[in-house]
């Protein structure tokens, strides 16, 4: 608009009817608060405390949440290490769905699913609708809990969020569970419980 205007001379009127745009949008001038500061001291805070990782596994079938590891970063050997820490309490699932992340293709990652015999989907690239309910978990995990709190250490993150995870788990019903919360629907349901999602948060 402003090249059009200044180089070629061009009507306020005919730059937008150029680029199509109502010239009423073009003259809009926000009449929000300037909060530069406040923008400033977050970033300021976020340099300071930086944003760190979060691997979240998921049991598809009761909706339970079975762990939530908290580091600055997670690689595809800590994965196995966790997946078979859970293992050793449940068993191990036959199907785990996962996106694409660098430690979930890494060779650690692949080696762990042949020695343990545990079939591995990835979504496709881009296709977070793919894994639905874990990015209905993980917008709830950043609204209720990451979004609430500003975390002064790694100590003080991995409990808030285990804390935020039993309540998860033991206090929320789901529809999809007939009312019912995860442990309530994992107690009730003995049966087979195949499949575990795998997800960064």
């Amino acid at each position: 608009m402003d090249w059009a205007m200044k180089e070629q001379s061009y009507s306020q009127r005919r730059a937008c009817r150029l680029v199509g745009i109502d010239p009423r949008v073009y003259r809009y001038r926000s009449r929000r608060p300037d909060d530069s500061a406040l923008r400033r001291r977050l970033r300021e805070l976020a340099s300071e405390r930086r944003r760190f990782r979060i691997l979240c596994v998921i049991d598809d079938f009761s909706r339970e949440c079975l762990t939530t590891v908290v580091d600055n970063s997670i690689s595809g050997v800590r994965v196995g290490r966790e997946l078979d820490r859970i293992a050793e309490l449940r068993g191990y699932p036959r199907l785990v769905v996962s996106d694409n992340g660098t430690e979930l293709t890494s060779n650690a990652m692949l080696k762990w699913q042949q020695d343990r015999g545990v079939a591995w989907h990835y979504i496709a690239p881009g296709k977070p609708m793919q894994n639905g309910f874990v990015e209905s978990f993980n917008g709830r995990l950043r609204d209720e809990c990451l979004n609430e709190h500003l975390f002064s250490s790694y100590a003080q993150a991995r409990q808030i969020i285990n804390t935020w995870r039993i309540d998860y788990n033991t206090q929320r019903p789901h529809t999809s569970l007939d009312g019912l919360t995860p442990i309530e629907f994992a107690a009730r349901s003995q049966g087979d419980q195949t499949r575990t999602e795998l997800t960064y948060e």
